[in-house]
């Protein structure tokens, strides 16, 4: 998102979770036939002129577009801030970067009837209930982690080791990490993932000496640390 203050224009990068959204459930439900997570996620708009400036919806992620783009959805009066007249295209360019790339609306179109409403929504569904999956599990082997409501980006203690990092090809800022569990994410990968993590972090902790869990109580808050102050400890069960 992008909003204005003063004479600069602010951007909140939320172009996955634009995709998803306003598909997403809590609790478990029935709805035509196939099973949804809950209660459905609050309506967003563009009522209000501040924090919904501009809405950005990334093609290529849930989606699947081969290509990296997407939309961007605001009001005509910021289009008009960055638009600019070309003299030998005798018309006014409103394209980010000057990009007129014919391939990326075909691809999005061809994406949405291809899934279709139902099919989304089905898409969003699995990526929430395997999110909680593998919060869940990481729970279970006493690990801190955190998920958000309506969110498929699970948090989690950062592994001690790089190149179990690089091998997963996981997201890492200061002591936590993330994975966003995408529509391509299968159960079977989670579990791959899960039993790896536990057994290479037993091992990081036993020839680490001192060094225990780090506490994530700040960043994630208590009722997800599972550091030896806040939750089942080290490596309870392992």
């Amino acid at each position: 998102m992008w909003a204005l203050r003063g004479s600069i224009l602010h951007r909140l990068r939320c172009s996955i979770i634009w995709a998803y959204y306003p598909f997403s459930w809590t609790e478990e439900k029935e709805q035509e036939g196939l099973k949804f997570v809950g209660q459905k996620a609050p309506k967003l708009t563009l009522k209000k002129p501040v924090g919904s400036v501009i809405i950005t919806v990334s093609a290529h992620k849930l989606l699947g577009s081969s290509m990296p783009c997407g939309v961007h959805l605001t009001r005509k009066i910021y289009v008009a801030l960055l638009s600019k007249c070309i003299e030998y295209l005798a018309t006014i360019d409103a394209t980010i970067t000057g990009s007129r790339n014919g391939h990326a609306p075909i691809f999005i179109w061809y994406g949405l009837n291809m899934k279709g409403y139902i099919g989304i929504q089905e898409d969003v569904n699995e990526c929430l209930i395997r999110a909680r999956y593998l919060r869940d599990g990481l729970r279970n082997a006493g690990i801190s982690t955190m998920l958000n409501e309506f969110s498929i980006t699970v948090i989690f203690e950062r592994p001690l080791d790089h190149e179990f990092i690089r091998h997963w090809q996981i997201s890492c800022v200061g002591n936590m990490a993330h994975v966003v569990v995408m529509a391509h994410v299968t159960t079977e990968m989670l579990d791959d993932f899960l039993d790896d993590l536990v057994r290479k972090r037993s091992v990081w902790y036993q020839h680490a000496g001192n060094v225990q869990p780090p506490c994530l109580a700040d960043e994630i808050g208590m009722s997800n640390c599972s550091c030896l102050d806040h939750g089942k400890g080290l490596l309870d069960g392992y």
